[in-house]
Protein backbone atom coordinates (compact mmCIF):
# COMPACT_ATOMS: atom_id res chain seq x y z
CA UNK A 1 0.00 0.00 0.00
CA UNK A 2 1.44 3.43 -1.08
CA UNK A 3 1.71 6.31 1.77
CA UNK A 4 1.17 10.14 0.91
CA UNK A 5 2.04 11.04 -2.28
CA UNK A 6 5.34 13.30 -2.37
CA UNK A 7 4.51 17.19 -2.35
CA UNK A 8 6.81 19.60 -4.27
CA UNK A 9 6.82 23.46 -4.51
CA UNK A 10 9.22 25.42 -6.62
CA UNK A 11 8.96 29.41 -4.91
CA UNK A 12 10.59 31.61 -7.17
CA UNK A 13 11.33 35.12 -6.17
CA UNK A 14 10.79 36.67 -9.76
CA UNK A 15 13.06 37.33 -12.63
CA UNK A 16 13.96 33.83 -13.32
CA UNK A 17 16.31 33.38 -16.31
CA UNK A 18 14.44 32.56 -19.12
CA UNK A 19 16.91 32.35 -22.61
CA UNK A 20 20.15 31.15 -20.39
CA UNK A 21 20.90 28.70 -18.58
CA UNK A 22 17.44 28.51 -17.09
CA UNK A 23 18.20 26.65 -14.09
CA UNK A 24 15.27 27.32 -11.77
CA UNK A 25 12.84 26.49 -14.90
CA UNK A 26 15.16 23.39 -16.05
CA UNK A 27 14.46 21.87 -12.53
CA UNK A 28 10.41 22.64 -12.82
CA UNK A 29 10.18 20.65 -15.75
CA UNK A 30 12.36 18.01 -14.37
CA UNK A 31 9.86 17.80 -11.92
CA UNK A 32 7.30 17.50 -13.94
CA UNK A 33 8.09 15.22 -16.15
CA UNK A 34 10.91 16.21 -18.56
CA UNK A 35 10.01 16.09 -22.01
CA UNK A 36 6.96 14.37 -21.79
CA UNK A 37 5.88 17.03 -18.92
CA UNK A 38 2.13 18.71 -19.25
CA UNK A 39 2.49 21.84 -18.31
CA UNK A 40 -0.36 24.03 -17.79
CA UNK A 41 0.64 28.12 -17.31
CA UNK A 42 -1.46 30.77 -15.10
CA UNK A 43 -0.87 34.11 -16.17
CA UNK A 44 -3.57 35.18 -13.94
CA UNK A 45 -2.05 37.84 -12.12
CA UNK A 46 -0.14 39.44 -15.02
CA UNK A 47 -1.58 42.56 -16.59
CA UNK A 48 -0.48 41.03 -20.36
CA UNK A 49 -1.72 37.74 -20.03
CA UNK A 50 -1.03 36.25 -23.53
CA UNK A 51 2.66 37.97 -23.71
CA UNK A 52 3.52 35.60 -20.36
CA UNK A 53 2.28 33.06 -22.01
CA UNK A 54 3.90 33.00 -24.57
CA UNK A 55 7.10 33.96 -23.14
CA UNK A 56 6.71 30.65 -20.62
CA UNK A 57 5.72 28.56 -23.86
CA UNK A 58 8.57 29.73 -25.71
CA UNK A 59 10.96 28.57 -22.56
CA UNK A 60 9.49 26.02 -21.78
CA UNK A 61 9.80 24.71 -25.28
CA UNK A 62 13.47 25.37 -25.64
CA UNK A 63 14.28 23.43 -22.81
CA UNK A 64 12.45 20.86 -24.61
CA UNK A 65 8.50 20.71 -23.81
CA UNK A 66 5.73 20.02 -25.90
CA UNK A 67 3.17 19.93 -24.24
CA UNK A 68 2.19 23.65 -22.73
CA UNK A 69 -1.15 25.15 -22.39
CA UNK A 70 -2.57 28.01 -20.81
CA UNK A 71 -5.77 28.40 -18.25
CA UNK A 72 -6.97 31.97 -18.16
CA UNK A 73 -9.65 32.86 -16.39
CA UNK A 74 -11.96 36.28 -16.97
CA UNK A 75 -13.49 36.23 -13.92
CA UNK A 76 -14.65 34.68 -10.46
CA UNK A 77 -17.50 32.59 -11.83
CA UNK A 78 -15.12 31.35 -15.04
CA UNK A 79 -12.34 30.24 -12.36
CA UNK A 80 -15.33 27.42 -11.58
CA UNK A 81 -15.76 26.24 -15.02
CA UNK A 82 -14.62 22.23 -15.25
CA UNK A 83 -12.92 22.97 -18.38
CA UNK A 84 -10.56 24.81 -16.65
CA UNK A 85 -10.36 22.67 -13.76
CA UNK A 86 -9.89 19.53 -16.08
CA UNK A 87 -6.81 21.00 -17.60
CA UNK A 88 -5.27 21.34 -14.12
CA UNK A 89 -6.04 17.69 -13.14
CA UNK A 90 -4.26 16.78 -16.58
CA UNK A 91 -1.29 18.33 -15.53
CA UNK A 92 1.77 17.24 -14.66
CA UNK A 93 3.23 20.69 -13.81
CA UNK A 94 1.66 23.97 -13.12
CA UNK A 95 2.99 27.45 -13.43
CA UNK A 96 1.94 30.75 -11.95
CA UNK A 97 3.49 33.38 -13.42
CA UNK A 98 4.61 37.02 -11.63
CA UNK A 99 2.34 40.23 -11.98
CA UNK A 100 -0.36 41.13 -8.93
CA UNK A 101 -0.70 39.19 -6.53
CA UNK A 102 -3.92 40.79 -5.35
CA UNK A 103 -5.73 40.02 -8.95
CA UNK A 104 -4.83 35.98 -8.87
CA UNK A 105 -5.80 36.02 -5.36
CA UNK A 106 -9.28 37.56 -5.96
CA UNK A 107 -9.66 35.34 -9.05
CA UNK A 108 -8.45 32.28 -7.99
CA UNK A 109 -8.45 31.53 -3.99
CA UNK A 110 -11.57 29.72 -3.23
CA UNK A 111 -13.10 28.72 -6.38
CA UNK A 112 -12.92 25.49 -8.27
CA UNK A 113 -9.50 26.47 -9.98
CA UNK A 114 -8.05 27.31 -6.81
CA UNK A 115 -8.86 23.57 -5.39
CA UNK A 116 -7.90 22.21 -8.18
CA UNK A 117 -4.94 23.62 -7.49
CA UNK A 118 -4.78 22.75 -4.17
CA UNK A 119 -5.37 19.08 -4.82
CA UNK A 120 -3.05 18.53 -7.80
CA UNK A 121 -0.39 19.75 -5.53
CA UNK A 122 -1.59 17.19 -2.93
CA UNK A 123 -1.48 14.57 -4.82
CA UNK A 124 2.06 15.02 -5.73
CA UNK A 125 2.14 17.26 -9.02
CA UNK A 126 5.17 20.15 -8.93
CA UNK A 127 3.38 23.59 -8.52
CA UNK A 128 5.52 26.61 -9.40
CA UNK A 129 5.29 30.47 -8.67
CA UNK A 130 7.07 33.04 -9.30
CA UNK A 131 6.61 36.74 -7.71
CA UNK A 132 3.04 36.87 -7.61
CA UNK A 133 2.58 33.62 -8.13
CA UNK A 134 5.30 32.85 -5.01
CA UNK A 135 3.30 35.08 -2.95
CA UNK A 136 0.09 33.41 -3.46
CA UNK A 137 0.96 29.74 -2.14
CA UNK A 138 1.13 31.43 1.54
CA UNK A 139 -1.93 31.00 3.76
CA UNK A 140 -1.22 34.22 4.65
CA UNK A 141 0.20 36.29 1.81
CA UNK A 142 1.63 39.89 1.20
CA UNK A 143 -0.80 41.93 -0.70
CA UNK A 144 0.41 45.16 -0.46
CA UNK A 145 3.03 46.72 1.55
CA UNK A 146 5.47 49.56 1.63
CA UNK A 147 9.41 48.64 1.07
CA UNK A 148 12.36 49.17 2.79
CA UNK A 149 14.62 48.35 5.74
CA UNK A 150 12.25 49.22 8.96
CA UNK A 151 9.83 47.44 9.75
CA UNK A 152 6.60 49.75 10.37
CA UNK A 153 3.44 49.34 12.33
CA UNK A 154 0.45 48.66 9.31
CA UNK A 155 2.93 49.15 6.29
CA UNK A 156 1.81 45.75 4.63
CA UNK A 157 -1.81 44.41 4.02
CA UNK A 158 -2.31 40.73 4.30
CA UNK A 159 -4.69 38.76 2.12
CA UNK A 160 -6.00 34.93 1.55
CA UNK A 161 -3.45 32.85 -0.15
CA UNK A 162 -3.79 29.36 -1.60
CA UNK A 163 -2.21 27.82 1.70
CA UNK A 164 0.03 25.26 -0.17
CA UNK A 165 3.14 26.32 2.17
CA UNK A 166 1.02 26.83 5.82
CA UNK A 167 2.78 28.12 8.66
CA UNK A 168 5.03 30.84 6.50
CA UNK A 169 5.06 33.98 4.53
CA UNK A 170 6.69 34.24 1.70
CA UNK A 171 7.74 37.40 -0.48
CA UNK A 172 9.94 37.91 -3.13
CA UNK A 173 11.96 40.15 -5.16
CA UNK A 174 13.89 40.24 -1.89
CA UNK A 175 16.76 41.64 -1.72
CA UNK A 176 16.52 43.90 -5.09
CA UNK A 177 13.31 45.94 -3.69
CA UNK A 178 14.82 45.97 0.16
CA UNK A 179 11.37 44.16 1.30
CA UNK A 180 13.35 43.01 4.56
CA UNK A 181 11.34 45.46 7.03
CA UNK A 182 7.69 44.64 5.14
CA UNK A 183 8.29 40.88 6.11
CA UNK A 184 9.73 41.07 9.27
CA UNK A 185 7.03 43.81 10.47
CA UNK A 186 4.52 40.58 9.09
CA UNK A 187 6.01 38.19 11.59
CA UNK A 188 6.28 40.47 14.46
CA UNK A 189 2.77 40.37 14.38
CA UNK A 190 2.41 37.10 13.73
CA UNK A 191 5.49 35.33 15.42
CA UNK A 192 4.45 31.91 14.76
CA UNK A 193 4.54 32.11 11.42
CA UNK A 194 7.71 32.02 9.52
CA UNK A 195 8.63 35.01 7.43
CA UNK A 196 10.50 33.43 3.31
CA UNK A 197 12.02 36.53 1.34
CA UNK A 198 13.01 34.66 -1.86
CA UNK A 199 15.78 36.84 -4.35
CA UNK A 200 15.37 37.45 -7.89
CA UNK A 201 16.44 33.96 -10.02
CA UNK A 202 16.36 32.08 -7.16
CA UNK A 203 14.31 29.44 -5.88
CA UNK A 204 13.16 27.83 -2.63
CA UNK A 205 12.41 24.09 -3.67
CA UNK A 206 9.92 22.75 -0.93
CA UNK A 207 9.39 19.34 -0.24
CA UNK A 208 6.62 17.56 1.32
CA UNK A 209 6.06 21.05 3.15
CA UNK A 210 8.70 21.10 5.27
CA UNK A 211 12.38 20.60 3.63
CA UNK A 212 13.64 23.76 1.65
CA UNK A 213 16.47 23.56 -1.20
CA UNK A 214 18.00 26.64 -2.59
CA UNK A 215 18.39 26.99 -6.09
CA UNK A 216 19.70 29.45 -7.96
CA UNK A 217 21.86 32.91 -7.67
CA UNK A 218 20.97 35.12 -5.32
CA UNK A 219 19.51 33.45 -1.90
CA UNK A 220 16.70 32.80 0.41
CA UNK A 221 15.88 34.60 4.34
CA UNK A 222 14.51 33.07 6.54
CA UNK A 223 13.52 35.11 9.59
CA UNK A 224 11.60 33.45 12.89
CA UNK A 225 10.31 35.78 15.68
CA UNK A 226 8.69 33.17 17.80
CA UNK A 227 10.99 33.95 20.37
CA UNK A 228 11.52 37.93 19.27
CA UNK A 229 10.61 40.40 21.65
CA UNK A 230 8.48 43.00 20.03
CA UNK A 231 6.06 46.02 20.72
CA UNK A 232 4.06 45.17 17.45
CA UNK A 233 0.77 45.41 19.20
CA UNK A 234 1.05 48.64 20.55
CA UNK A 235 3.17 50.51 18.07
CA UNK A 236 1.78 53.60 16.17
CA UNK A 237 0.81 53.75 12.60
CA UNK A 238 3.89 54.34 10.34
CA UNK A 239 6.00 54.09 13.60
CA UNK A 240 8.96 51.58 13.63
CA UNK A 241 8.33 48.12 15.29
CA UNK A 242 10.97 47.03 17.47
CA UNK A 243 11.65 43.42 16.64
CA UNK A 244 14.80 41.68 19.42
CA UNK A 245 16.10 38.68 18.79
CA UNK A 246 14.53 37.24 15.82
CA UNK A 247 16.53 34.15 14.26
CA UNK A 248 17.79 35.43 10.93
CA UNK A 249 19.53 32.73 7.88
CA UNK A 250 20.28 33.80 5.00
CA UNK A 251 20.57 30.51 2.71
CA UNK A 252 22.16 30.49 -0.60
CA UNK A 253 22.25 27.93 -3.16
CA UNK A 254 22.78 24.86 -1.69
CA UNK A 255 21.54 25.08 1.60
CA UNK A 256 18.71 23.01 2.99
CA UNK A 257 16.12 24.19 5.83
CA UNK A 258 13.57 22.35 7.92
CA UNK A 259 10.97 24.43 8.04
CA UNK A 260 9.26 22.13 10.72
CA UNK A 261 12.51 22.14 13.48
CA UNK A 262 13.37 25.85 11.96
CA UNK A 263 16.97 25.01 11.65
CA UNK A 264 19.84 24.60 9.15
CA UNK A 265 19.85 21.10 7.50
CA UNK A 266 23.10 21.03 5.87
CA UNK A 267 25.02 23.10 3.31
CA UNK A 268 26.59 21.85 -0.06
CA UNK A 269 28.57 24.76 -0.84
CA UNK A 270 28.41 25.22 -4.94
CA UNK A 271 30.07 27.49 -7.55
CA UNK A 272 27.91 29.63 -9.26
CA UNK A 273 28.56 29.84 -12.90
CA UNK A 274 29.91 34.00 -13.47
CA UNK A 275 27.37 33.70 -16.36
CA UNK A 276 24.33 33.23 -14.34
CA UNK A 277 25.84 35.46 -11.54
CA UNK A 278 25.05 38.49 -13.85
CA UNK A 279 21.84 37.00 -14.73
CA UNK A 280 18.88 39.06 -12.62
CA UNK A 281 19.19 38.34 -9.27
CA UNK A 282 22.61 37.56 -9.48
CA UNK A 283 23.50 40.46 -10.51
CA UNK A 284 27.37 41.96 -8.61
CA UNK A 285 26.95 45.13 -6.69
CA UNK A 286 30.16 47.64 -8.48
Amino acid sequence: MQGPARTRLLVIGGAEDKVGPARVLRRFVRLAGGPQARIVVLPTASMVEDEMVQTYRAAFERIGVADVTAVQPTSRADANSDALVRQVVAATGIFMTGGNQLKLAQLVVGTALGDAIVEAHQRGVVVAGTSAGASIMSAYMIALGEEGITPRQRASQLSAGLGLLPGVIVDQHFDQRARYGRLLSMVALSPHLIGMGIDENTAALVTDGRRVEVIGAGAVFVVDAARAVTNAADAPEGAPVLVSGATVHTLPTGARFDLKERALEKFTPRRVDPAVAALPGGARRR
